[in-house]
């Protein structure tokens, strides 16, 4: 039996990711993938050929991906909702036939409509599974799945209401992981010891940009007086570079105004605080950096998550909530004068690195193996 048990470990561990779609799935999905590969695990993917992933894991040189055929139904008209057995059916069976070639020794999924599917078929393959939600809302996906999973993981806590089916001692507040250069960005105190000069605001609006917001910033600085202006730093995502850049120079507004920002972690350093969206990764991101903000929920997300998200942060002490229906320049400029006291920059920005929750990736990771090592 221990001569079993060694040979076991001695095994090159597999792990199937499942994550798609959007980079709040991926993203998280890439760094434990990557922390995974570190620890000499095999790393395969599954996702679709729409879905960013298809770009991004392609991409990378130690992850191979399969591809389902299977696309989301919420929302999108009658026909593809009677469709969706059908569809469903087929990328159960495809998942299926993925999993008993490559035979994982655990399935994790990170979110996106693949991981149903997914799901299903490694729970009858006889495969563990864990889930792990991003979000402060658990998506329709990662709801149904619950029921059948090994483990759940959460990035926030009491996101899984506990019943007879999903009890206590499976589900795990874990955090969001992030990526490890994130986690470099100075503490709070050191951070703003010795800050002085203008205030330093990171605009952020996804990285598809946020038109309300490229729109609203622009008309907001040119109302300050001149000196006291903040110093600006603004993405705005490829579509709206043009049209954004235009916004500041109408104005004579000076800013950094960029399409895409490759070294987040640079960005937060540079930072006093943000004004931007409240995505699952972002929030997370924010605290782990420990980065207060001004959180604009982005207003036709799924069950309004980006809200449920933000109300985390703002229930710690590191953020300030508005609806962008409620939001216009005069109060806006309200908010950058009042969050430019340093001294109650520096209180929000420990609030928003406590309230996070530290080594998620670690976390995951270690939970993965412990599955995989079974």
């Amino acid at each position: 039996m221990v001569e079993l048990d060694q040979a076991k470990k001695q095994q090159i561990r597999k792990v199937l990711i499942m994550a798609g779609g959007t980079g709040g799935h991926v993203f998280p999905a890439l760094a434990v993938a990557r922390a995974l590969i570190e620890q000499g695990v095999q790393v395969e993917w599954l996702g679709t050929r729409q879905g960013i992933e298809a770009k991004i894991v392609e991409a990378e040189p130690n992850i191979v991906i399969h591809y389902l055929n299977i696309e989301g139904i919420r929302g999108q008209g009658v026909k593809r909702l009677l469709m969706a057995p059908l569809k469903i059916s087929g990328a159960i069976y495809q998942a299926v036939k993925i999993c008993n070639s490559i035979r994982p020794d655990v399935v994790l999924g990170m979110g996106g409509f693949v991981t149903g599917p997914g799901g299903v078929a490694a729970r009858l393959s006889g495969i563990p599974l864990v889930i792990h939600e991003q979000n402060a809302v658990a998506g329709m996906t990662n709801k149904m799945l619950s029921y059948i999973s090994n483990k759940v993981f959460e990035a926030f806590p009491n996101t899984f209401p506990r019943r007879a089916w999903v009890t206590e001692n499976r589900i795990l507040a874990t955090g969001n992981p992030v990526r490890v250069d994130i986690e470099s960005v100075s503490n709070p105190e050191q951070k703003y010891c010795d800050r002085n000069g203008p205030i330093r605001i990171l605009v952020l609006g996804g990285s598809q940009g946020a038109v309300a917001l490229n729109n609203l910033v622009p008309e907001t600085i040119a109302k300050i007086d001149i000196d006291d202006r903040p110093l600006i730093r603004h993405q705005v995502g490829p579509l709206n570079l043009d049209a954004a850049q235009r916004a500041y120079e109408e104005r004579s507004v000076q800013a950094n105004v960029v399409p895409f920002i490759d070294d987040m972690a640079e960005a937060y350093q540079w930072a006093d605080f943000t004004i931007c969206r409240a995505g699952a990764l972002t929030l997370s991101e924010l605290q782990q950096a420990g980065l207060p903000g001004v959180l604009v929920p982005y207003p036709y997300a799924v069950d309004d998550h980006q809200t449920r998200n933000a109300e985390v942060l703002v229930q710690a002490g590191g953020a300030v909530l508005v609806q962008q229906a409620d939001i216009d320049v005069e109060q806006l400029k309200r908010l950058i004068i009042d969050m430019s006291c340093r001294d109650k920059l520096i209180k929000m920005a420990v609030a928003a690195k406590s309230s996070g929750i530290p080594n998620a990736t670690e976390t995951v990771v270690n939970q993965c193996l412990e599955f995989a090592n079974a």
